[in-house]
């Protein structure tokens, strides 16, 4: 789904800059672009990155790898 429609940001651009190594809202901003106009998006983005993040913590803390996260 479109998260932000200013920049065509999708929620999963969002899940994938997770992935490829963003631990907060804001690298997740800076990489994606989201919120960066009119910040219609913001409370939306910052959702789907506080969930992405705690199921990567969560799937995390059964391995033995660890990562840091900042739900910022």
């Amino acid at each position: 789904m479109y998260v932000c429609l200013c920049q065509g940001v999708t929620d999963g651009h969002i899940r994938d800059a997770i992935y490829e190594g963003c631990c907060s809202y804001r690298e997740v901003r800076v990489a994606t672009g989201v919120a960066s106009q009119c910040g219609k998006c913001a409370c939306t983005a910052k959702q789907i990155v506080r969930e992405t993040i705690s199921d990567l913590q969560n799937a995390q803390s059964s391995s033995s790898c660890t990562a840091s996260f900042y739900l910022a």
